[in-house]
């Protein structure tokens, strides 16, 4: 004979399900750390080495390296790369550094050794000319010197004013038949030309004219035109209010005036 369940004992207190056990614990991923900077530091290290022969350019591409290397370290950055970039720029900066120097020596070198060269160039003594004796030629007939040609002094120059009182006075010549003392006075007149005494004297000294057959053209206009004697054309070519022709001048007018 089975009793019935009592039910729960209160003294006991209230019954719980029994636990469940927890699952196992699984790792999430590492956290992926960027290498940026040590890559640029392995890349600028490799490009730095190649280059390290260049005297300038070399040396700062390695430090450009060195740098990279260094802040590539500082934040934990890929470890290998880093310092591997470090070492290659490190050595492109001494082999720059290296190079820069020797050209500098050798250029140095090479200006110190000019001077020295140039004297003891010109402190070595020249050789001496050797003076052979030449054979005996037959003596060369002495040339004769001619006197030079005797220089004649250059004429002035003649100034203006005269060469324009002589232009002037064969225009009178030419076109009005005056005379000799009537051109004159014209040529210095204040109410005609106004040249100066001395380019009016120059003026007649200078020109090439026919006074004879001036004064025998002047005696046929007044013949001509105004029907004058042999005699008052005689008088008006001598006048002194007149032409002003020499007698004689006048005198073969007169004589040729009905040629």
């Amino acid at each position: 004979m089975t009793t019935p369940d009592a039910g729960p004992n209160p003294a006991h207190g209230p019954s719980f399900p029994p636990a469940q056990p927890m699952p196992p614990f699984a790792p999430g991923p590492a956290p992926v750390r960027k290498a940026g900077l040590a890559i640029a530091a392995l890349v600028v290290g490799i490009v730095a080495f190649l280059s390290g022969l260049l005297p300038v350019f070399g040396a700062l591409v390695g430090i450009v390296a060195v740098v990279l290397a260094v802040l590539a370290l500082r934040k934990q950055q890929s470890k290998g790369m880093a310092v591997t970039g470090l070492v290659l720029g490190g050595i492109a900066v001494l082999s720059s550094i290296g190079v820069a120097a020797g050209i500098g020596a050798a250029v140095s070198k090479s200006s110190a050794e000019k001077p020295v060269a140039a004297v003891a160039q010109s402190a070595s003594p020249a050789p001496e000319k050797t003076t052979e004796s030449a054979p005996s030629a037959t003596p060369e007939p002495e040339a004769v010197e001619t006197p030079e040609a005797v220089k004649t002094p250059d004429a002035p120059a003649v100034p203006v004013e005269y060469l324009s009182a002589l232009t002037t006075a064969e225009t009178y010549s030419s076109a009005m038949h005056m005379s000799k003392a009537g051109i004159y006075n014209q040529l210095t007149s204040e109410y005609g030309e106004k040249f100066t005494p001395e380019a009016a004297q120059y003026a007649i000294d200078t020109i090439q004219a026919d006074w004879n057959a001036n004064a025998l053209a002047t005696a046929k206009n007044y013949q001509e035109s105004m029907a004058m004697s042999p005699a008052a054309i005689h008088d008006q070519l001598t006048s002194e209010y007149g032409e002003k022709f020499l007698p004689a001048e006048a005198d073969y007018a007169i004589q040729h005036l009905n040629d």
